[in-house]
Formats: C-alpha cells, structure tokens, sequence
C-alpha cells in the first residue's frame, strides 16, 4: 500500500515513515508536517491511505480530512493521534475517517493499516468505549433509524447493543436470546449491510 504521514512532530513523521517503510508491504510516499500539507500530498501522490496526526498547526487533521474526503470520498483516512477527546472523537467519525488510533503502541499501526486497505475500520479500544459512552450520554452521533433501513427490529437492537460496546453474552442476557442466536443475528447484519466485523458495526452506527 502506498501511505503519506502527516505529523507536526518532524521526529515522529522520520520515525513513522522508517518504521512502516520496512514493512514489505508498505511504500511511504510523502510525508508532511501540517494539515495543508496533507491535503497537498495527497492530491500529489494519491496514496492509498493517510496516516495523519489530529492537532496541528498550519491546518489541522480534522480540517485536512474534510478537504481530502470531500475530494474523493473513497479516500481512506487514518488519525494516529495523542487526543481521545470526545469532540475529536465525533468530529473523525461524521467526517468518515477509516481509523482513529492512539499514540501508544506503534507496532499496532501496520495491522491497522492493513485492515483499513482490506475494507475495515479500526477503532483503538480506548476510543471505541468512548464513543459508546457519548452515544449513552446523548452528546455523541446516533445513526438515524431511517439509516438501518432493511434491518428488522430485532437485528437493530443487537446493532445498538454492539455499539454500547456489549459482548455476544451480553447481548444475549440483555435482548433475551441465545449466544446462538446473537451471532445468527450479526451475520445477517453483516451480510445485508454489506459489513465485515463487529467493529465496523459500531462505526457504521455511530456515523451520524
């Protein structure tokens, strides 16, 4: 895959691009330090994903990704981030960024960046629990019902349960059916809107 990284830390961007570089599979193709930058380099380069930091100076990730996405919608954008701040939170997920990751274990990134390329969308843990917290709270975006058209009531319920964050278990002990039955019922979601895994669920219910 052919990615750019967008970071004001010049340190991280060096890093970044010499890490995932030594992936075989991974080619970085440009490399920039702001979000003008980032909307530049991908007009230049038309990589296959953007790796892009949220806080920066000069333009920021969030605004960048809004300029990107409405250029090619199918543009995918990863946020690789210190901030789980809510509002940036719910601000990448409405914009349609493919992945919102934290800062912290850098070995993770490949995976994520492979699991974007295959059509997934990669929530690290902490920010997935928090945007099942702001859904419960009313402050963050709930898919409106007209948006699960052609799922029947019952499969909308384990939508939501998913997205609160519930284990097949708990879906089970709070809808009152079988694990069996959870997971026939999450097939079928996958299958009818056209999704891969249970994370992606939770995505597709959060993106307001």
């Amino acid at each position: 895959m052919r990615i750019i990284v967008v970071d004001d830390d010049k340190f991280v961007v060096r890093s970044l691009a010499t890490i995932l570089g030594a992936e075989k599979d991974i080619d970085v193709v440009g490399c920039g330090t702001n979000g003008d930058e980032a909307v530049s380099l991908f007009s230049a380069c038309s990589p296959d994903v953007v790796l892009m930091d949220i806080q920066m100076p000069g333009g920021d990730g969030l605004g960048a990704a809004e300029k990107i996405l409405v250029a090619d919608p199918a543009a995918r954008v990863v946020f690789l981030t210190t901030f789980s701040d809510d509002d940036y939170i719910v601000r990448a997920l409405r914009l349609g960024a493919r992945g919102y990751l934290i800062k912290q274990d850098v070995a993770t990134i490949a995976p994520a960046l492979r699991s974007v390329m295959a059509g997934q969308s990669v929530l690290e843990g902490e920010v997935l629990a928090r945007a099942a917290a702001l859904s419960a709270d009313g402050t963050g975006p709930r898919r409106k019902e007209r948006d699960m058209h052609g799922l029947t009531e019952r499969e909308r319920e384990v939508v939501r349960a998913i997205a609160d964050g519930m284990s097949n278990a708990e879906v089970a002990s709070t809808l009152y059916m079988s694990e069996g039955t959870v997971r026939n019922h999450i097939s079928a979601i996958l299958a009818k809107l056209g999704l891969h895994n249970r994370t992606q669920i939770a995505v597709y219910y959060y993106r307001g």
